[in-house]
């Protein structure tokens, strides 16, 4: 299950999730200072007013400084990034269907509340998911249920957060040899008529892997199992990495706050004006 030591994408398994195996400071950093501090920044960068575009660029700069620092490939961060597409495609769309006062750009008639909030969605949420991604490469998905165990996360959601670790793998490879002995009988995906033929694999690896969960349960309460995880075994935080987070998190704070104080001198001087 852990992926500590996984260092070539050929002995990676797929419970390794997005993790990148790596030696510096952030990937030494216990997941509960990481998620306590992914959390802060994200409630920061929303709560920066859109219009200080200045602000978010301030905090790409800071997140390229700690790509940098961890090594993490921009190609890698970029392909990643493509989960943000649709959102993307909203924030394009929204300055020309949005209402309000208009402006000429490029000869397109756009709404100005239009492009501001396509920019908001575009600098907010591109900035929450490289953070997200950052935490990902840098942390083990196992590492992560021992953060939100010590974060006090709720007992339920964390013991299926360690069965879906721990058991990925398993429905994984029992999915690819459903599809090994598809392509065995000669089987091939080629057209929608065919779907019929993939639901039904799906439905027998749901109910596969049903039983396998019912099973592992069963054994696991003949052995003692009281409902609780036991606390999995990794380097508990240390007073200096809390402060060290809290020193990080006072200069995004301090940019927001910068922000937010420009932002209300500028309407101050609109209604002056």
């Amino acid at each position: 299950m852990g992926a500590g030591h996984a260092h070539g994408a050929s002995s990676r398994s797929v419970s390794d999730g997005l993790y990148l195996h790596g030696h510096t400071p952030l990937h030494r950093l216990p997941a509960e200072v990481k998620i306590v501090g992914l959390l802060a920044f994200v409630v920061t960068v929303v709560a920066t007013p859109r219009e200080q575009a200045w602000a978010f660029g301030v905090y790409a700069l800071l997140l390229v400084g700690l790509l940098v620092l961890t090594r993490v490939p921009a190609r890698t961060v970029l392909r990643r990034m493509l989960i943000e597409v649709p959102f993307l495609v909203f924030a394009v769309l929204l300055p020309f269907v949005a209402l309000g006062e208009r402006v000429d750009v490029l000869g397109l008639s756009l709404s100005v509340d239009g492009l501001l909030g396509g920019f908001n969605i575009l600098a907010k949420g591109s900035l929450g998911v490289v953070a997200a991604i950052l935490l990902s490469a840098t942390t083990t998905p196992r590492d992560l249920v021992v953060g939100l165990q010590r974060l006090r996360v709720p007992g339920l959601f964390v013991t299926i957060l360690s069965f879906m670790v721990r058991y990925l793998d398993v429905v994984v490879d029992d999915m690819r040899r459903m599809a090994l002995a598809r392509a065995a009988r000669g089987f091939q995906a080629r057209h929608l008529g065919h779907v019929p033929v993939v639901a039904k694999a799906a439905g027998a690896l749901f109910i596969r892997s049903y039983e396998r969960g019912e099973r592992v349960h069963l054994a696991m309460v003949s052995r003692g199992f009281t409902g609780t995880m036991p606390q999995l075994g990794a380097p508990a935080s240390r007073p200096g990495q809390w402060a060290a987070l809290a020193g990080a998190w006072s200069v995004v704070a301090a940019v927001a706050v910068a922000a937010v104080v420009a932002g209300e001198q500028t309407a101050w001087l609109v209604v002056a004006g």
